[in-house]
């Protein structure tokens, strides 16, 4: 083995007397393991970082120093339980050396109504620089997947004259062209409405607010502001625990409507969803989001027949076990696969998937076709119904 893979395994392994390496190490490497020591070695031995404010600070400049991003992120996650980071993000010289991201933002917002007055500016500004840097980078791709869906959704085969699109429907005519004429015959016209409806498409987002559902919640709060700005959507937030909170009037600005969120409590998802069906004024037009482990806290028979109502009606109701970018989440399987049968398809959601999705539900698409083609897995397969 050579030195290079020696020296990383000293740096994993810790320096333990039985770790049989034999490297010695010097200079920044001695300086990484120091750090790693202090987070993962033993808290007891002296030269652990314990509950000291100044030294966690110290510490978490260090890492930042000493690894990439993605690895500090990690180690930030580690240290809330490990070092206490949980109490001590309550003081504002320890938030502005954390470096944000959107699981610092989900532990904030689970800390919301412990966080004293002289943190909570540093607090909102460690949020909004997560969720600008998020909205940068899904805005763009979110409006323009949903304006597309909304056009296409609004083209017609039957237009009035001044309303054919004569390019899509020379293309979509050009087998019949007729060369003895030089012309093509047309057989179908493709057109879209002289303009699309003031609101096209209503799209109800239900929070599940559970601790285990951070990263999603932070995720649908931006894309929830994203899809208010769409002229054409109507768009509504409706968080829930054992209660039900709705924060539609906070949506376009997704720092309010995260401050706005409960994390941490109980889960009635009947109750989520019976709210979210009194607030449906146009069926089908409607796409139900249900964000959720689907861990039911109230009457599951009573919400799967909820559930049944709202498709029966007319909406469609599609449930995402989790919008996020951390891979395949814990979930109830039972009430998965009973949403499935019910005809709602169930899966998690990357947020770079969740544009694509929301077009394909405006125009009405097969979502378990979608997410097949996608290489999303099912929860469970849905049936017809």
């Amino acid at each position: 083995m050579n030195d290079d893979r020696l020296r990383r395994w000293r740096l994993i392994l810790g320096g333990e007397d039985a770790e049989g390496t034999g490297i010695d190490l010097s200079g920044v490497d001695e300086k990484r393991d120091k750090a790693l020591d202090a987070l993962y070695g033993d808290q007891d031995r002296k030269g652990g970082l314990g509950g000291s404010s100044p030294r966690v600070a110290r510490w978490l400049g260090d890492i930042r120093g000493y690894f990439p991003a993605s690895v500090v992120q990690v180690m930030q996650r580690d240290a809330m339980d490990r070092l206490g980071l949980r109490r001590l993000l309550l003081e504002p010289e320890l938030l502005e050396s954390v470096q944000p991201d959107v699981h610092l933002v989900g532990t904030l917002i689970s800390l919301n109504q412990a966080i004293p007055e002289r943190s909570r500016e540093t607090a909102r500004a460690v949020v909004r620089k997560v969720v600008d840097e998020l909205e940068q980078r899904l805005a763009q791709p979110t409006r323009q997947a949903v304006s597309g869906a909304l056009h296409r959704a609004g083209r017609t085969s039957r237009p009035r004259a001044g309303d054919i699109d004569w390019h899509r429907t020379i293309l979509a005519n050009l087998r019949h062209y007729q060369p003895e004429h030089r012309t093509v015959i047309p057989e179908r016209l493709v057109g879209y409405g002289r303009r699309l409806p003031q609101v096209s498409r209503e799209i109800v987002l239900c929070l599940d607010q559970s601790g285990s559902m951070a990263s999603s919640v932070v995720y649908a709060s931006v894309f929830g502001a994203v899809l208010a700005s769409v002229r054409s959507l109507r768009t509504q937030v409706i968080a829930f625990d054992t209660a039900v909170a709705d924060l539609t009037e906070a949506v376009s600005d997704p720092v309010e409507l995260l401050f706005g969120v409960q994390l941490g409590g109980g889960t009635d998802i009947n109750a989520a969803l019976a709210y979210c069906q009194t607030k449906i004024e146009n069926p089908r037009d409607t796409i139900v989001v249900l964000i959720s482990d689907l861990y039911e806290g109230g009457d599951e028979d009573e919400m799967l027949r909820r559930a049944q109502a709202i498709v029966a009606g007319g909406a469609q109701v599609v449930c995402l076990l989790a919008l996020s970018d951390d891979g395949a989440p814990a979930f109830d399987h039972d009430n998965a696969a009973a949403l499935a049968a019910l005809g709602v398809p169930t899966f998690a959601c990357t947020p770079d998937r969740f544009p694509d999705l929301i077009a394909a539900a405006i125009q009405r698409d097969d979502l378990t076709t979608w997410a097949n083609n996608n290489d999303i897995q099912l929860a469970a397969p849905t049936v017809d119904g």
